[in-house]
């Protein structure tokens, strides 16, 4: 009994730890005079799909950005490699 409640402790952990942080990387643009820029989010967990951050993305940027694209979705692990690529719009909206 007492292996079984540890278990499906274990069990639930991995599953919260299955849904960590989500993050996107996008392109967006401003018009008059043109500029581009490319950047990552963090996006709230569920769901974590590129339909999710175009719509996440459309309201943070509505201000500021036009969204272009949403290139992907991704956890943790593809933070490091996009941060230098982001500049100053790592985590920025």
């Amino acid at each position: 009994m007492r292996f079984a409640a540890a278990l499906l402790a274990m069990l639930a952990l991995a599953a919260t730890d299955a849904r960590a942080a989500c993050y996107a990387d996008y392109k967006a643009k401003q018009d008059a005079p043109l500029r581009l820029h490319y950047g990552v989010i963090e996006l709230p967990e569920d769901p974590c799909t590129v339909e999710a951050a175009a719509v996440e993305l459309e309201a943070r940027l509505a201000d500021d950005w036009q969204l272009l694209q949403v290139v992907g979705v991704f956890d943790e692990t593809g933070l490091a490699e996009r941060e230098a690529s982001a500049g100053a719009y790592f985590l920025r909206y």
